[in-house]
């Protein structure tokens, strides 16, 4: 693993895993709150197939807003410019939570850049019948009203501390945080107590949350966006994720019979860190049926690239 910064109207970071030469290229997107360190138990692995990058959208990991917003639609932009600027395009699109719901509008707005799509458990619109976890609504109803959200952040982050901090997240996020590999808990807190000291990082989440929420009311305008992705899909979902409904994908996948989706059983929202092995497998398993013909486009351009360059 390396890691870089590349200027995109202002640094943005993220890391690399080497993969075969004539392999296709992965670029991970993480959702919000998240960081290149979500992806640390499956990018290795996945390298095995391919070129791997993981982004910090702007506002996140170790990604400065440097007056950058950190939306939905910038941070789109932003991982637009990122696959033109490395040369990933077409890429595979790995997206989780916010990280999906962003690779869903790349892949509409910009297909010529997107090999594929593999959504874990991606931010998609709540099931018209309401339920949910009150305890993720009442954050996200906190978030959303200017003012209390910010002080609620602050607050928090001063009562927890990164340590806490961390811990408390992975405990929303998962069924059971100790399946998550010792080692990337260690970096998330090392990321955590870094990100204490940079003064808009509250005001990234925030941002974002807000846009986030915005986005996945316009339920139409969603189910149309939708309906543009041409490239082959893997959508794949933790049964007991507390911040994206079971019967949000499974409505979703309804919509698009010729996606492919898979369910992991006793798992929550981050598959590939709480059963990274399983994930993997089923990541494999696409890649070599369904999703074949996203490694295609992906490995063709890059040897066509190679091709020019030599």
């Amino acid at each position: 693993m390396r890691s870089s910064t590349i200027d995109i109207d202002g640094p943005v970071h993220y890391v690399t895993w080497d993969g075969p030469e004539d392999g296709p290229t992965f670029v991970l997107v993480h959702g919000l709150g998240g960081s290149h360190v979500n992806w640390f138990s499956i990018a290795p692995r996945l390298a095995e197939h391919g070129r791997v990058h993981a982004i910090d959208l702007a506002g996140f990991g170790r990604t400065p807003l440097e007056g950058r917003r950190a939306t939905l639609g910038a941070n789109r932009r932003l991982l637009h410019a990122f696959l033109e600027a490395t040369s990933a395009a077409p890429a595979i699109l790995v997206g989780n939570s916010m990280g999906g719901a962003i690779s869903l509008m790349e892949a509409a707005d910009e297909p010529e850049a997107v090999a594929g799509l593999i959504l874990v458990d991606p931010a998609i619109p709540r099931p018209l019948n309401g339920g949910g976890d009150a305890v993720v609504a009442g954050l996200f109803a906190t978030y959303l009203v200017p003012g209390v959200g910010e002080r609620f952040m602050a607050k928090r982050a001063a009562s927890l501390g990164p340590e806490r901090l961390a811990a408390e997240t992975l405990k929303l996020c998962t069924v059971d945080p100790s399946r998550v590999d010792p080692t990337v808990i260690e970096a998330s807190v090392a990321l955590a107590r870094d990100r204490a000291q940079m003064p808009w990082a509250n005001k990234a989440f925030l941002e974002a949350a807000r846009s986030l929420l915005r986005r996945l009311a316009r339920r139409e305008r969603f189910q149309s966006m939708v309906r543009r992705i041409s490239c082959p899909v893997l959508l794949v979902q933790g049964d007991k994720d507390r911040l994206v409904p079971l019967a949000a994908a499974t409505a979703l996948a309804d919509s698009r019979p010729d996606w492919t989706f898979r369910v992991f059983p006793d798992t929550g929202h981050v598959p590939m860190l709480e059963t990274p092995a399983s994930f993997l497998a089923t990541v494999t398993e696409w890649l070599t049926g369904a999703g074949n013909a996203a490694v295609a486009i992906s490995s063709a351009d890059k040897r066509r690239r190679a091709a020019q360059s030599g």
